[in-house]
């Protein structure tokens, strides 16, 4: 699972644009965050902790040279063992006998080994979670009800980057999310634990609701 994980990071992470957008982003929000010095209602502590955050951040960014997870891509192991895993049962230990040998090499090993693949992307990893941070804190939280499991709510202009729905955690249902540029749709799929057809919650849902925008 950890060798599929890292598998489909590379594959997102492949995207030639995905570090100079971080790198924009970060030095928008550094600018926004900047105007905010000296205001009596910001703490200079938390300004001057997430704009270190962002320096630093863009900094092991702009560190990153060539293609990313190229040093993976040129790990013939890791990629055979890629190419095999995309055909159901193609990791069985007779197609990979140095993939299972290396799952019975000692943990301590193995994670020192994943720990190495891994640590290349961090930058990555630290900057997409500065700009997540930001983005999921912005806006104001609205405590709205969903009338029998379904909620409608027309945008008239209003956009957002990311929507929120925060449920009290006892409630069993799940939000499914549709929009478009002119309405916002929630329906509310009740769970019983069992593996039947969700059906809309039939009960009053109540919920917050945040559109979040850099």
């Amino acid at each position: 699972m950890a060798l599929l994980t890292l598998f489909e990071i590379l594959e997102a992470a492949g995207r030639a644009d995905l570090k100079s957008d971080l790198l924009q982003e970060l030095g928008r929000q550094k600018q926004v965050l900047l105007s905010f010095r000296n205001n009596p209602d910001i703490s200079e502590e938390a300004l001057s902790g997430v704009l270190r955050d962002i320096e630093q951040a863009a900094a092991a960014l702009f560190s990153m040279t060539g293609r990313i997870g190229q040093y993976l891509r040129e790990n013939e192991w890791l990629m055979s063992i890629k190419q095999r895993t995309g055909i159901p049962g193609g990791a069985c230990e007779f197609d990979l006998p140095s993939y299972h040998y290396w799952l019975h090499r000692p943990a301590e090993e193995r994670i020192g080994q994943l720990a190495a693949w891994t640590s290349p992307l961090y930058p990555l990893r630290d900057g997409t979670a500065i700009i997540l941070r930001i983005l999921r804190e912005s806006g104001k939280p609205q405590s709205l009800a969903a009338p029998l499991g379904t909620f409608q709510q027309m945008l008239g202009g209003k956009t957002a980057q990311m929507l929120r729905v925060r449920l009290e955690p006892g409630l069993r249902c799940v939000p499914e999310i549709s929009a478009n540029k002119y309405v916002l749709n929630i329906r509310f799929l009740a769970q019983n634990g069992e593996e039947t057809r969700a059906k809309t919650a039939d009960w009053d849902v109540g919920f917050e609701l945040n559109f979040c925008n850099l």
